[in-house]
């Protein structure tokens, strides 16, 4: 018997499309990786450079990236 095979529909569990901010915040984490920033602290650091700013337009911290990525994945 022959397991059908899944299919992940690109985007399929979001409720509406992204924001420009979300666009933004996730062009910019892309960037980031694509020069090998792959921790924490330096892709707070690259954000805090490359933009965009933080939640309220404040510097992001590692706290409030965390915070930030927890509620956008709700």
């Amino acid at each position: 018997m022959r397991t059908p095979e899944l299919y992940n529909e690109t985007h399929q569990s979001r409720t509406a499309p992204p924001t420009a901010y979300e666009s933004l915040l996730g062009d910019s984490i892309e960037r980031a990786f694509a020069q090998g920033i792959h921790d924490l602290a330096g892709l707070v650091a690259y954000l805090n450079t490359a933009g965009p700013a933080g939640p309220n337009g404040q510097p992001w911290t590692e706290q409030s990236y965390c915070q930030e990525m927890a509620r956008l994945g709700a």
